[in-house]
């Protein structure tokens, strides 16, 4: 501890930085001394202590209090599947991702390994955790690499990739650990605020996401807002009827056009006429939608031409 404090006054200025760094490497030392006690024990009692985290956690431990023989587990498990033990710095790493702080790693220095740490310590928990990341190779590459260490542990892994309909994106939620795109994660938050029935949802709670490139998603993509855009497709037969109805209208007494304008209205004598032929208070707020038809059918039959304005194919 101490060559390792002497190396951080030269290297860090602020005490309150060194300060954070000191507790995190003394969280660290322990768990390389629980490491070195798990790299004697068989694989199958390895894979048991899954159910014997989750069970303190039931009787009321906290993810910080099981942090330690977590981190230790995830590590012990990613080398003998991987044949990658993570460094200390990747350990101190991913508790900060934990603490739900910012952590800077340059290209190469492990941040997908980094990541199994916390994800595994919140999976745990059982309310499901997100790694998003920018596009679907990245997240379908890091779920195959990663995913063996989660399954040798006993959690299950998903993917959500851009061509899959709803049920397969529900599915995939529902796994212990899903890598997504922050645009489909996204796009899928909205689509389960449009839904009626919220069994069409795909997303569950959201409990503990890992946000990778979070300065380019957070930041850059940031900037372009995701909007869902899509059809209206209104019923055939509402046209027909009210097409038939301002057919039954005349022009001056019912209606009036303004060519130049290209406006068509009802007059009083007209709204009227309409509100006898539907049998409905025209302009209640329940009868808006015939408001809308009326409009429609009038500006169609007086302003539109065929052929000029619109064509008619098949």
């Amino acid at each position: 501890m101490g060559d390792f404090y002497d190396y951080l006054k030269h290297k860090v200025e602020s005490w309150r930085l060194r300060r954070e760094i000191l507790r995190l490497w003394r969280r660290v030392e322990h768990i390389n001394e629980l490491n070195v006690e798990m790299a004697s024990w068989p694989d199958e009692k390895l894979r048991s202590m899954t159910s014997k985290l989750k069970g303190e956690l039931s009787r009321g431990k906290t993810l910080d209090d099981i942090l330690e023989p977590a981190f230790a587990l995830v590590r012990e498990a990613a080398f003998r599947i991987l044949k990658k033990k993570p460094f200390d710095v990747q350990v101190m790493g991913g508790i900060a991702l934990h603490q739900g702080k910012i952590v800077e790693m340059k290209a190469g220095e492990g941040k997908t390994l980094t990541e199994t740490m916390p994800v595994y310590l919140n999976a745990i928990r059982g309310q499901g955790v997100h790694i998003v990341t920018t596009n679907d190779y990245l997240a379908a590459r890091d779920a195959e690499w990663m995913g063996p260490v989660y399954d040798f542990l006993g959690l299950s892994v998903g993917v959500i990739t851009q061509e899959m309909e709803a049920p397969a994106r529900r599915e995939n939620y529902l796994r212990d650990i899903t890598y997504v795109t922050n645009q489909e994660v996204g796009f899928d938050y909205l689509r389960d605020h449009l839904v009626i029935d919220p069994a069409e949802r795909v997303l569950r709670g959201l409990s503990f996401a890992i946000v990778d490139e979070v300065d380019s998603i957070l930041i850059d993509e940031a900037r372009t807002p995701l909007i869902i855009a899509d059809l209206v497709k209104e019923p055939e037969e509402e046209f027909r009827f009210f097409a038939g109805l301002i057919g039954k209208l005349g022009e001056d007494k019912d209606f009036i056009v303004n060519y130049e304008s290209k406006t068509a209205g009802l007059t009083e004598v007209g709204e009227k006429r309409v509100e006898e032929l539907l049998g409905v208070p025209l302009f209640q707020a329940e009868y808006a939608d015939s408001v809308f038809f009326v409009d429609t059918a009038l500006k169609a039959r007086t302003l539109f031409e065929r052929d000029r304005d619109y064509m008619v194919n098949d």
